[in-house]
């Protein structure tokens, strides 16, 4: 999410370049899909009925329609076009991770992989959050990382730790990482590169 080349797809496509170097071994053959918006705060939000949240976004409320272009535009596009194993993960951050965790609990088959960073999850009154995601019937694997920006955007990113962190998960893996050196504008790169490490590399 966010990929357009003047936001992150270049670096994230650079991760995956040096993560798939044969002495890295770090991540299998990859296609980067890098997804632009027009309008993200349009497109990475749900409706909602915070009087704040609507002055601030007055676009708001279009993530339905844009998951649904996910699921039947963009993957049976790359499906159609391009040699894949099946294995699709998704990469957002602030409203892009707001989204990224609203597929996860709405919709999570349409992802196998999961990094959640930096998630916007203060929208709608933290709404989100009341929710149970539906049940997890392939398995899945769940990364989530934050980093020194504030008491509320530092809480809601553990709040959706602790909330799938739960013990009878039984087709998951979750991992969490508080990057505190660093804040909402450079979290991004590092994380990833962590999550590609935690969730892809084989152990020797």
């Amino acid at each position: 999410l966010d990929g357009s080349m003047d936001e992150d797809f270049i670096h994230i496509a650079g991760l995956v370049q040096f993560g798939s170097f044969s002495w890295i071994n770090m991540l299998p053959e990859s296609i980067v899909v890098g997804i632009s918006n027009i309008d993200r705060k349009h497109d990475f939000t749900y409706p909602t009925n915070n009087k704040k949240d609507k002055k601030d976004f007055p676009t708001t409320g279009g993530s339905a329609k844009f998951i649904q272009s996910l699921e039947k535009e963009i993957q049976p596009f790359i499906t159609k076009n391009y040699r894949i194993t099946g294995s699709k993960t998704l990469i957002g951050q602030s409203l892009g991770g707001l989204l990224a965790t609203e597929i996860l609990f709405k919709k999570p088959t349409l992802f196998d992989h999961y990094i959640i960073v930096s998630p916007s999850l203060w929208w709608d009154d933290e709404s989100l959050l009341k929710m149970t995601p539906v049940t997890f019937q392939q398995q899945k694997s769940i990364y989530i990382a934050v980093g020194k920006e504030g008491p509320t955007m530092e809480r809601v990113a553990k709040e959706l730790y602790h909330k799938l962190d739960i013990k009878e998960k039984k087709n998951y893996t979750l991992h969490f990482k508080f990057l505190e050196a660093l804040d909402h504008g450079d979290t991004l790169h590092l994380a990833v590169y962590n999550a590609f490490e935690a969730l892809f590399k084989q152990k020797k």
